[in-house]
C-alpha cells in the first residue's frame, strides 16, 4: 500500500511539472505573432485534462470524505 501511495505522489509531482511546463508554453506562444491558434487549442485541452488527472490524484492521496 505504502509503495502505491508513493507512486502516486510521484505521479502527482510529474503531472504538476508537465501542467506548469504547458502553462508557460502556452505563455510564450500567446505572446508571438502570428499565433498558431489550432497549436494553442491543442496546449489547451490537454493543459485542462492534466488538471483533470492531477484533481482525481489528489482525491485519491487526500479523500475529503471519511472513508
Amino acid at each position: 500500500m505504502d509503495s502505491n501511495l508513493h507512486s502516486l505522489s510521484r505521479q502527482l509531482i510529474e503531472l504538476r511539472i508537465e501542467h506548469a511546463d504547458l502553462d508557460a508554453t502556452i505563455d510564450r506562444l500567446a505572446e508571438t505573432s502570428p499565433q498558431d491558434e489550432l497549436l494553442l487549442r491543442r496546449l489547451k485541452k490537454r493543459r485542462l485534462a492534466l488538471r483533470d488527472q492531477i484533481t482525481r490524484l489528489e482525491n485519491v492521496l487526500d479523500p475529503k470524505e471519511p472513508a
